[in-house]
């Protein structure tokens, strides 16, 4: 299950794109969305044709990962 993190204003939080979250990470795009289609990474928000993501959410997902592989 993925847990998103909690902001108190969206204001506080931006959009990035799947570059941003390939550069971030060092994991391909093809990665992620077979990740998304697993339900193991947020979806993304659609705007338009453009696809984005909260990085809170991805930030939480990254750190998720760290705490997994720390037990």
């Amino acid at each position: 299950m993925i847990q998103t993190a909690k902001t108190t204003s969206i204001l506080n939080d931006q959009f990035v794109d799947m570059k941003f979250i390939t550069g971030f990470t060092g994991l391909t795009d093809k990665w992620f969305y077979k990740l998304i289609k697993d339900g193991e990474f947020p979806k993304p928000i659609k705007l338009g044709r453009s696809s984005r993501w909260m990085q809170s959410e991805v930030e939480a997902w990254v750190q998720q990962r760290i705490s997994q592989s720390r037990k």
